[in-house]
């Protein structure tokens, strides 16, 4: 039997494992500072507005940085999720054809540009950049750490001043909160975390006793906190995901006694808290107080949900009496003003806010094609093929239905927060494991 010496690797055979291992180191420096961008941004968020624009800035063109471009735009245009997010930005920027404040066309059009370029950095993923299953696991811990970090200092502030911060809820006052005290969006994180903590204790229940634990406890603090917090964006956000959960485990027959179990939860949760819980207890009572105008549809000042049924009303007019194009997203909120001094004359200044929904945002802004488009953009999620369908469907339920009665869409924050944690978690749920 006779043996051939192994052929010498051609020059040409040499260059190409060189170039070959070249472009997998650059690959693997890309993917590490893209992950580290992304931890800067979900740090930022907490911590600096400027420092989560740079960030923001640098993640997205760092996604680009690759000679894959055209992969790239062709899975944007073949993704429902991604084009679909980004009519978000669209509809505003096409309104600037008969927006008259081009001032405050611009200034909406700046702050929705995530809802564009975040969806064409994501669609990089596997192109430009790759992670583990591990990496995206570790983001959701640090996302978790983040926010329960951000709910151990809100009630801080709060043990510090317990008393008047207590009485304080009896005239639509709040904890201070993170994000600037911006808390009706720091109260849906608390639940989106609830939500991954909980979804990764039931990944982890038979790899580590002592995270799931750990994690266990973590959904507990944050429970407690939202009803101590005891905003509502928050509050039915969590308690759609119970429910949701419930209904699950009973139609799908996976642990039906837990759904059930789930279900005495949601009826017996708010009862416990409104005996134990102080600012709970006053927040209702401020709701209870606050409901005999907004059922009357009457104005009263500083009545915070008077205001909002009103100017959901005020949306709803400006878009019949613009039923096809709207008045533009730079002329929203002095038409709504307009309707305001005619219907409301007593109504003082501060209380002539934009519409309170992003639905009626894009209706009075583009009519009801503005309206029925951005249903549409809220539904696609729910026709996406996942790996993991209930937390994704929960996620997506939360986001939506907040904007029923927020504006979440018209701040930095919200823009940010809800581009990013939709795509974010996204590609973790459909991560394989590596």
């Amino acid at each position: 039997m006779f043996m051939f010496p192994l052929l010498p690797s051609l020059p040409g055979e040499e260059q190409g494992l060189r170039n070959k291992s070249m472009r997998n180191k650059l690959d693997s420096w890309r993917s590490t500072i893209i992950f580290v961008l992304i931890i800067i941004m979900m740090t930022a968020l907490f911590f600096s507005r400027a420092v989560l624009s740079v960030s923001m800035m640098a993640f997205v063109a760092g996604s680009f940085f690759h000679k894959g471009i055209k992969k790239q735009f062709l899975r944007f245009f073949s993704s429902p999720l991604l084009w679909g997010m980004s009519f978000l930005f669209f509809i505003p920027l096409l309104s600037g054809l008969w927006s008259t404040d081009r001032q405050e066309w611009m200034d909406v059009v700046r702050t929705k540009l995530p809802l564009l370029f975040f969806p064409l950095a994501f669609a990089g993923y596997g192109i430009g950049y790759r992670f583990t299953s591990k990496q995206w696991g570790g983001l959701g811990y640090i996302f978790t750490g983040l926010v329960t970090g951000g709910v151990c200092l809100s009630l801080f502030n709060y043990s510090v001043d317990f008393a008047a911060i207590n009485k304080s809820y009896l005239s639509a006052k709040t904890i201070v909160t993170p994000l600037e005290n911006d808390h009706v969006r720091f109260s849906w994180l608390v639940s989106v975390a609830i939500l991954l903590a909980g979804w990764l204790c039931v990944e982890k229940r038979k790899e580590n006793t002592t995270l799931v634990y750990c994690l266990a406890a973590v959904v507990i603090l944050l429970v407690v906190y939202l009803h101590v917090l005891a905003v509502r964006t928050g509050l039915f956000s969590f308690y759609i995901m119970v429910a949701g959960t419930a209904i699950w485990l009973i139609i799908k027959k996976i642990r039906w006694q837990w759904g059930l179990g789930l279900l005495l939860l949601v009826i017996a949760l708010p009862a416990v808290a409104y005996k134990t819980i102080p600012t709970f207890r006053n927040r209702v009572k401020y709701f209870l107080y606050d409901r005999s105008f907004f059922n009357k549809g009457e104005y009263w000042p500083g009545s915070t949900d008077a205001v909002r049924i009103i100017s959901l009303k005020a949306g709803w007019n400006v878009m019949q009496q613009h039923p096809v194009k709207g008045v533009g997203f730079g002329d929203v909120l002095p038409v709504t003003k307009t309707w305001y001094g005619e219907h409301y004359p007593e109504m003082i200044e501060s209380d002539k806010i934009y519409p309170s929904g992003e639905w009626m945002i894009y209706g009075a802004a583009a009519g009801w094609p503005g309206f029925l488009l951005f249903s549409c953009c809220m539904l696609v999620p729910f026709f996406i093929q996942t790996n993991n369908k209930l937390p994704w469907w929960l996620l997506n339920a939360t986001a939506a239905l907040s904007f029923l009665f927020d504006i979440g869409l018209e701040v930095q924050f919200g823009v940010f927060i809800y581009s990013f944690v939709i795509l974010w978690c996204y590609q973790w749920l459909n991560a394989k494991k590596m």
